[in-house]
């Protein structure tokens, strides 16, 4: 997909899985809905922020200042359980994240069997 032809693409992704869901009721769907997620660009925590604040204003909302405790700047936007969310994950916690990770398969757990 070209960035030219991706937003009508996903728009008539979701329409499609909207009407496949409406006229297939017996398939679940996830009980605390569904959220439409778009991270921005990699850059800068101050060019990330600046662009979660310019997908904010055409959002019509506002950031939550509490997530700044976690690293993230976000927007979001909800319709019913269905929501669209812009998030950035700063320096600081990806670098948190990087460390933490790199201990992966460092500890192997015993496997214990349960029947």
């Amino acid at each position: 997909m070209t960035d030219t032809d991706h937003r009508p693409a996903v728009i008539k992704g979701l329409r499609e899985l909207a009407a496949f869901l409406e006229v297939n009721p017996a398939v679940p769907v996830p009980p605390h809905g569904v959220t439409i997620l778009h991270f921005p660009a990699r850059g800068t925590d101050a060019e990330m922020i600046a662009e979660i604040d310019r997908i904010a204003a055409l959002l019509g909302t506002a950031p939550d200042p509490d997530d700044m405790a976690h690293g993230h700047h976000k927007a979001r936007l909800t319709f019913g359980p269905v929501s669209y969310e812009a998030l950035a994950i700063l320096a600081a916690p990806r670098a948190r994240y990087a460390a933490l990770a790199s201990y992966s398969g460092c500890v192997v757990p015993d496997v214990v069997d349960v029947d």
